[in-house]
C-alpha cells in the first residue's frame, strides 16, 4: 500500500502543480472542471446511482460550471450558495444519525453534491484570478491542518470529535491543526510584509477555514458511511478517489474565497 501511495503521489504531484499554478484562464477552468467532474462521478456513486446516474450527474455539473465561467456575478453568487450548503452540512454532521432521513435518499444526496462541488470550482476560479499566492495559501491551510491534526491526534487524541461520523478524529487533532495553520499565517504574514492588523485578520480567516476544512472531511465521511463505502472510488491507487483527496478543499476553497473577496480587501 505504501509503495502504491508513493508511486501515485510521484505521478500526481507534478500534474497537480502544473494544472493549478501553470495554467490560467480557460485552461485552468477546464483543468479544475475535469477534477470536479470526476468528483461528481464519485459523488453519484456514493449517492447510490448506477451507470446512467453516474454519467448524467457529472454532465449536469459540468454544464453548470462552464455556463457560469464567463459570468463573474454567478461565480460570486455560487460562493454564497456554498456558505448556505455548508451550514446545512454542519447541521447534518452534528445531528447524525438522527437527521439522516432528511438526506438519505439518492436524489437528496445529489443535491448536496451540487452545493459542494459547484461552489468549490467557483472558489478555485476566483482565487486563481487573484494570482498564485492565495490559491496556494488555502491549499496549504488544508494540508497543514491535516498533517498537524494527524500527529496531534495520534499523540494526544482522547476526546472524539464526531464518533458517529468519523471515529478516528479527535478534538485534540483539531487543536493540532489550528496550531499548525496559525504558524502558517505567521509565515505568510512575514512573506507578505503584513502589518500587525493585517496579520490578525489573516489569522482569524485562517482559523475559520481550518475548522471549515474539517467540516468538508466529515461531510464526505458522513456520505461514505451511509453508502457503506470506504473510499469514493479506487481511481488513485493507494489514495482512494478524487473526493478522498479534495474533501477538505471543497469546503475550504469557496469559503476562503468568500471571506477574502468580500471582507479582506486589505490583504489582496
Amino acid at each position: 500500500m505504501l509503495k502504491q501511495r508513493l508511486l501515485t503521489a510521484i505521478f500526481l504531484a507534478p500534474l497537480a502543480l502544473w494544472g493549478l499554478f501553470g495554467l490560467s484562464g480557460i485552461a485552468f477552468a477546464i483543468f479544475t472542471g475535469v477534477v470536479i467532474g470526476i468528483g461528481a462521478w464519485e459523488w453519484a456513486r456514493l449517492s447510490g446511482f448506477k451507470l446512467v446516474g453516474q454519467i448524467i450527474f457529472p454532465a449536469f455539473i459540468l454544464l453548470i460550471l462552464f455556463g457560469a465561467f464567463e459570468k463573474p456575478e454567478l461565480l460570486h453568487q455560487a460562493l454564497w450558495l456554498g456558505l448556505a450548503g455548508w451550514l446545512v452540512a454542519l447541521f447534518f454532521v452534528t445531528t447524525y444519525p438522527k437527521t439522516a432521513n432528511l438526506w438519505r435518499c439518492p436524489s437528496r444526496r445529489l443535491i448536496m453534491g451540487v452545493f459542494i462541488l459547484a461552489p468549490a470550482w467557483a472558489g478555485f476560479i476566483l482565487l486563481r484570478e487573484q494570482g498564485w499566492f492565495w490559491l496556494l495559501y488555502v491549499l496549504l491551510i488544508a494540508w497543514v491542518a491535516d498533517v498537524f491534526a494527524y500527529f496531534a491526534g495520534r499523540a494526544f487524541g482522547q476526546h472524539k470529535l464526531a464518533p458517529a461520523v468519523s471515529p478516528g478524529k479527535s478534538w485534540e487533532g483539531v487543536a493540532g491543526g489550528l496550531v499548525g495553520t496559525s504558524l502558517l499565517s505567521v509565515a505568510a504574514s512575514f512573506y507578505q510584509s503584513f502589518s500587525f492588523k493585517q496579520f490578525l485578520l489573516l489569522l482569524v480567516i485562517t482559523l475559520i477555514i481550518t475548522a471549515v476544512s474539517v467540516l468538508g472531511d466529515l461531510t464526505e465521511s458522513l456520505v461514505k458511511r451511509e453508502s457503506g463505502m470506504k473510499d469514493s472510488s479506487q481511481l488513485l491507487p493507494g489514495h482512494g478517489g478524487i473526493m478522498d483527496r479534495i474533501d477538505s478543499l471543497t469546503s475550504a476553497v469557496p469559503l476562503f474565497a468568500l471571506l477574502m473577496l468580500n471582507f479582506a480587501g486589505d490583504l489582496l
